[in-house]
């Protein structure tokens, strides 16, 4: 196809969407001319479900459980007044919250002002607020952000090496909705630790993101918390971002959440409308639906060609993968289902990987994000866009060029991608981009028949480390003892020759740890003695 045809093209499949400033290019995808018209009856069935999902249905079906990210920024859409009650109520308590430690009236326990912020959460408690962080924040941030979002020892020590002496000044969030999230309550523990450590009392600096009754609301009330945000059950992990699991961390940064909340609004009144050509979500989940041949059969490689929007993949992979990796669809056929989404930045991902996406196995699409706009608002300068690198271009003009030169190398091979363009930065802009995808992946899944709402295979994971843990106490139990001997020996000895290889791996952690004796032969590590140190 020459440039005047993908011209024409272009301009027959562009979605404009002026009430939110963005304009979504399918031209570069392959499809024929008849597939959208030939998916109709589908979408139709698609919008239908979406509607009853915003209207109170029961989407969760495993836990009987409504689905409601959509009335988090549209209270009035929830299906009871009580609903729409704690939405409001909850939003007021985070807006007082925030600025009264922005003003002072809440401070340290020293007395003075509140400077960093630790935020310690997984999964969906961490990477929508590091991405909206990241994307949003600036120098003149009220609070600093940090993240503990893993069971990381030495990641947590990098973090609080980084806080130093403001741990004093500093207010952690704890983000749990059932409380009992491992790695979220190792973390809490490590900042418990690290506050003593420094003569902090931590309860007087430590907030609840949390489930009503569960073991870390428990925990902030026995404690004396300084404050209880609520999560409902209706608000899974990786939808929760514009609750109080987001919205609380961002606005005790600075950032401003009534304007994220309402760039989601303005993006789900476009994105609600049962009409494919004007909505970018139903386009873009018909774009997944075609070049995966309905079964996840490309990789989404997610390219934004800002800095600010780095973390936009990472944020995507939970979204995207979690939501649509299934092993059976809603009638119990096993269709392993599913997307893969990774992602850098552009034109970083000149110099990284698009060497292979050009030239290696075509097992992909890519989805860019154009950004308009050169300087931000965020920033509070313009003097790095207006300076010339060359004469007459600037950085952003290369930026832009590396965009479309990319694009266009790609397309040149066969590669397919669309473009997501945005006029900008902004608290709204990242609420747009949040409900966009969020739309097309619930559409996407009513296409592909499975459930976007559930996670079992997450819950399996967990069940599977825990039996780990169990494990290991055995073992450390019968070192203790006074006994010492190989993996094999000891599990047999405990009566899990099954589990060896299991055995074997703790064994030779605790002994990395300092906290067994290994003593390796020349011969190989699986005949370590391990013993008590």
């Amino acid at each position: 196809m020459d440039n005047a045809q993908l011209w024409t093209r272009y301009k027959t499949y562009l979605c404009e969407s002026p009430k939110i400033n963005l304009t979504l290019d399918i031209s570069r995808m392959n499809f024929t001319d008849d597939f959208i018209s030939q998916t109709k009856h589908a979408m139709k069935k698609a919008f239908a479900a979406m509607a009853e999902l915003e209207a109170g249905a029961i989407a969760n079906k495993d836990e009987n459980r409504m689905v409601g990210h959509y009335w988090l920024r549209h209270p009035e859409k929830a299906p009871t007044p009580e609903i729409t009650r704690e939405i409001t109520d909850t939003l007021e308590q985070i807006k007082t919250f925030a600025k009264d430690v922005h003003r002072g009236t809440i401070r340290a326990a020293n007395g003075k002002k509140l400077t960093d912020l630790l935020v310690i959460g997984i999964g969906g408690s961490a990477l929508g607020p590091q991405f909206v962080a990241d994307a949003l924040g600036t120098p003149r941030d009220h609070l600093h952000p940090h993240f503990f979002d893993n069971t990381d020892p030495d990641g947590m020590d990098r973090v609080l090496a980084g806080i130093g002496k403001n741990l004093a000044r500093t207010l952690t969030v704890v983000i749990s909705k059932s409380g009992g999230t491992k790695e979220t309550r190792n973390g809490m523990l490590a900042a418990q630790a690290a506050y003593k450590a420094a003569g902090v009392n931590f309860s007087s600096q430590a907030v609840a993101v949390t489930g009503a009754g569960s073991e870390l609301d428990h925990t902030a009330e026995n404690q004396g918390w300084l404050k209880r945000f609520p999560m409902w059950d209706w608000v899974g992990g990786r939808t929760s971002e514009l609750s109080a699991v987001g919205l609380l961390p961002a606005a005790l940064q600075g950032i401003k959440i009534d304007a994220i909340l309402k760039g989601a609004r303005d993006a789900d009144a476009v994105t609600r409308r049962p009409d494919i050509m004007n909505n970018p979500a139903a386009l873009m989940a018909l774009m997944w639906y075609y070049v995966g041949g309905g079964r996840g059969a490309k990789d989404m490689v997610v390219l934004p060609y800002k800095d600010r929007l780095l973390l936009l993949s990472k944020y995507l992979q939970q979204l995207v993968m979690e939501s649509l990796g299934k092993q059976k669809d809603r009638d119990g056929n096993v269709v392993n289902q599913g997307i893969a989404v990774y992602g850098n930045k552009g034109s970083t991902d000149q110099h990284a990987y698009v060497q292979q996406l050009r030239e290696g196995v075509n097992n992909f699409f890519i989805t860019f994000i154009e950004v308009l706009g050169d300087s931000s608002e965020l920033t509070g300068t313009s003097s790095t866009s207006q300076l010339e690198v060359d004469s007459g271009v600037t950085s952003g003009d290369y930026l832009n060029g590396f965009y479309q030169g990319t694009r266009r190398a790609l397309y040149e091979s066969q590669r397919e991608s669309m473009t997501i363009t945005v006029a900008d930065v902004s608290p709204r802009t990242i609420g747009i981009l949040i409900a966009l995808f969020e739309r097309a992946v619930g559409l996407y899944a009513e296409l592909i028949n499975i459930n976007a709402y559930h996670q079992p295979g997450v819950e399996a994971g967990k069940k599977a480390a825990g039996a780990v843990i169990a494990l290991e106490g055995k073992v450390v139990s019968y070192l203790k003892s006074g006994k010492k001997g190989t993996a094999e020996q000891i599990a047999a000895s405990l009566g899990a020759t099954d589990e060896t290889e299991t055995v074997f791996h703790v064994l030779r952690h605790l002994a990395a740890s300092g906290r067994v004796q290994a003593q390796q032969p020349e011969e190989s590590i699986v005949e370590t003695v391990f013993s008590m140190v």
